[in-house]
């Protein structure tokens, strides 16, 4: 049986990983130990990261809804109530669309929320 020299699948290995450090600082981007364990690293924190974007955006779009709501003079809280309420299905992307690049629309919703809304805050829910 032949022997099996491994030089070119290491070399090529190893030049796969350096590449993919590189940009790294120090010793991560030229030593193939580090910048083994830093490429590794990168890869977690990129997939946990795309996890947690889908959060960040979700609180930007409330954030975006909550101030053109009280601008025009409703909480967010109320507004996604009365929203309910009124049966109107539509997510907080479109909405915080709405807020920014519509406000005319965004005003039209708040008055519908507004309608929907029971005048006593402590009403209980109509079934």
């Amino acid at each position: 049986m032949a022997r099996v020299k491994r030089a070119v699948n290491a070399h090529k290995k190893r030049r796969a990983i350096l590449e993919q450090a590189s940009g790294y600082r120090g010793q991560r981007s030229r030593l193939y130990r580090k910048a083994k364990e830093q490429v590794t690293h990168s890869l977690v924190y990129n997939y946990n990261d795309r996890k947690k974007r889908k959060g960040d955006f979700r609180q930007l779009w409330i954030q975006r809804i909550n101030a053109a709501a009280r601008a025009n003079g409703i909480t967010y809280n109320r507004f996604i109530q009365g929203l309910k309420a009124a049966n109107v299905e539509v997510d907080r992307k479109i909405l915080a669309e709405l807020a920014v690049n519509e406000p005319n629309a965004f005003a039209a919703l708040v008055e519908v929320a507004q309608k929907a809304l029971p005048s006593d805050v402590n009403a209980p829910k109509a079934a």
